[in-house]
């Protein structure tokens, strides 16, 4: 048989889409590490730029192995919103049945996450979901205590506000929706329902999870030991990349140092691969 005649790669039964928004460095980063996997793969990957006007955007423009959008800014409208409206764009012109979410702020160094989040699929149809509800990975002392210092607010509150006393409103002291650093979403089930990412004004992907929920659909949750042994994720990265925070505020310095590691982490797999 000549070479020729060997059938061509099957597409992947899912896209991938990423919004971007001021953040040449962590797109650039994030696209890279695809890159390779996506065009073997045959992955379709989707990125949204919500009107960023600056290096980002000229990067994006010189890939040719990507969907690119370019979203006009709309004036009054919040970050959230913008992004969940990026989502819809792709999630109205996919024709895979399953839509992976990524942030520009996540780096996936093992490719294998894809195959084990769309296997929680493929075991289960009626799954409309697989994601984390934790956007980074604490570990077990730090959850435990953050849990239970939660727990302790939570009824702390709400014993204030059935005695009458001013105090802030109870917060769930669980996380229940997914994040969509990195969430597959079965494309198909939703749009057969008619439903999609921005339909209010939650975080995007909150009011769908419910709905489908509310549907009889299953979501699977992952531990973050388990997804962010894939990957790594930089919390609201995005936000502190665009300036938004400022330059002292705790979340910037956060990302300033989860940069600095990344790239020492970088610089060393490069020393490896060379040696």
């Amino acid at each position: 048989m000549k070479a020729l005649d060997f059938p061509a790669q099957q597409q992947a039964n899912f896209s991938v889409v990423l919004v971007n928004y001021k953040t040449p460095d962590l797109t650039k980063m994030c696209l890279e590490l695809l890159r390779e996997h996506a065009q073997e793969q045959r992955i379709p990957v989707w990125v949204v730029d919500n009107d960023s006007a600056d290096a980002s955007l000229d990067y994006l423009r010189t890939l040719d192995w990507i969907n690119l959008i370019e979203r006009p800014s709309v004036k009054g409208e919040q970050g959230h919103i913008a992004h969940g409206k990026a989502l819809d764009l792709v999630l109205d012109r996919v024709e895979t049945d399953y839509l992976f979410l990524l942030h520009t702020d996540t780096f996936v160094y093992d490719k294998e996450v894809f195959a084990m989040m769309m296997r929680e699929c493929a075991n289960n149809p009626e799954i409309a979901a697989v994601g984390c509800v934790e956007q980074i990975n604490r570990g077990m002392l730090r959850e435990t205590w953050r849990l239970t210092s939660r727990f302790c607010k939570h009824y702390v509150r709400r014993a204030k506000t059935q005695l009458g006393l001013k105090t802030k409103e109870p917060k769930p002291y669980r996380e229940t929706h997914l994040k969509s650093f990195c969430t597959l979403w079965n494309a198909r089930l939703a749009k057969s329902h008619g439903l999609h990412f921005c339909m209010d004004d939650r975080v995007p992907g909150y009011t769908l999870q419910d709905r489908m929920v509310s549907l009889g659909y299953g979501i699977k949750f992952l531990s973050p030991r388990k997804i962010f042994s894939y990957l790594d994720h930089i919390q609201s990265g995005t936000v502190a990349a665009a300036g938004t925070y400022g330059k002292d505020h705790r979340r910037t310095k956060m990302y300033e140092a989860s940069i600095k590691r990344l790239e020492q982490q970088r610089g060393k797999a490069g020393m490896q691969a060379s040696a």
